[in-house]
């Protein structure tokens, strides 16, 4: 297994104020950290077969973070967009969530990813907490930060 290969570069882009975060995570590497320190939108933008427990390891992570606006694109999507909502519950015991913890959950298999970034921009608001930070989680062998982050700007 390789070492880590997570790279983070924030910016202020759009017209919200955000700033997002690129993080990149190689199928094949130890997973990094991806909690966060303030309430957060991730868009977890999958470009590679992973097994479920790789799923499940990153969605505990984001579930135990600050991760309160979830929306999975690409490869296997749904099964992202599952494993976020499992952990989220399994966090609470399967009880009720508090609102403020609950991990609002979207899956886009048949959307351009531009209109993705779009709907993060401009509608992925959490009913219980003001979330600024927004996360682009991209799973594949390749970093492809530039491109990402233009299009986001550009949504």
């Amino acid at each position: 297994m390789q070492q880590a290969a997570i790279c983070a570069s924030p910016r202020t882009l759009g017209t919200m104020s955000e700033t997002p975060y690129y993080l990149h995570q190689r199928p094949d590497a130890e997973l990094g950290n991806f909690r966060q320190s303030e309430p957060s939108r991730v868009v977890l933008i999958s470009e590679s077969v992973t097994s479920q427990t790789f799923k499940d390891s990153i969605a505990k992570e984001l579930a135990h973070g600050n991760c309160l606006y979830f929306m999975a694109w690409g490869t296997e999507c749904e099964a992202w967009h599952d494993a976020v909502d499992m952990a989220n519950i399994e966090q609470f015991n399967f009880q009720e969530i508090p609102a403020e913890r609950f991990i609002m959950t979207t899956w886009h298999d048949n959307e351009p990813l531009a209109e993705v970034f779009w709907f993060c921009k401009n509608n992925a608001s959490h009913s219980s907490v003001d979330v600024r930070r927004t996360v682009l989680l991209h799973v594949s062998p390749k970093s492809r930060e530039q491109p990402f982050l233009a299009q986001y700007a550009g949504a």
